[in-house]
């Protein structure tokens, strides 16, 4: 994100005239229904936790600051938060922007899921999910065959399907996996769960990793806003 994340969280980009994207996601699970949210941080955690809590002041929010973040990558994130997650739970990355109706549409799943989008080009560099008889194989970012869609990382995961990923997750860490996204450990254990594709079918859903993604984003918002006037 170029100079913005020298002195700035990146979820704190704005993504229109006011709004950061922390703000929205938060707002957005909120509007879902969701009462309890924990928060994983590492660089700028402060100056991120004090936004948040500035703004949000009827939330229950949590917050996990990872002091090895310059060395590892969010799975280690998510082995040190592991024991507050206790129950059903909607998973997501700080960088992900994403509207009511597909958080909707991944809440209102039975079973575990995540977000994925035929209509859309393999990534170069996100994820991809390989899909087998209806249900998800792998998620990585550097695989590239016929049965792979584009994908997000925007979970909702049952508690036993959770609980098995979550193990998963300790053993790669207590072996020193810690640099590697939490998908790789995800991977070992599919066999043993359900993971079921949700199609967003061309709605709005992206990371926002680049400047390049700040600016396609914000031209599909006002897009979408001039279509609804």
């Amino acid at each position: 994100m170029g100079e913005f994340t020298r002195n700035n969280h990146k979820s704190m980009v704005e993504i229109d005239d006011e709004t950061p994207l922390i703000y929205h996601q938060i707002r957005t699970l909120e509007r879902a229904g969701a009462k309890k949210i924990v928060i994983t941080t590492g660089h700028m955690s402060e100056k991120l936790k004090d936004y948040i809590d500035t703004k949000f002041t009827d939330l229950h929010i949590t917050y996990v600051y990872n002091p090895e973040y310059l060395n590892t990558n969010y799975i280690y994130s998510m082995y040190l938060a592991s024991d507050k997650l206790n129950r059903d739970i909607i998973l997501l990355h700080g960088d992900l922007y994403f509207d009511d109706d597909v958080l909707n549409h991944v809440v209102n799943s039975n079973k575990s899921c995540i977000a994925v989008d035929s209509t859309l080009p393999l990534p170069a560099k996100d994820f991809k999910a390989e899909i087998e008889d209806g249900s998800i194989k792998k998620v990585a970012t550097y695989i590239d065959n016929a049965g792979c869609v584009a994908c997000q990382p925007l979970y909702k995961l049952n508690n036993g399907d959770w609980n098995v990923w979550k193990e998963a997750i300790h053993k790669f860490c207590k072996s020193g996996k810690r640099d590697v996204y939490a998908e790789e450990a995800l991977n070992t254990v599919l066999r043993d769960i359900e993971l079921m594709p949700i199609d967003l079918q061309g709605r709005l859903c992206m990371e926002v990793d680049t400047l390049d993604d700040l600016a396609l984003l914000r031209s599909k918002i006002a897009k979408y806003s001039r279509s609804t006037a």
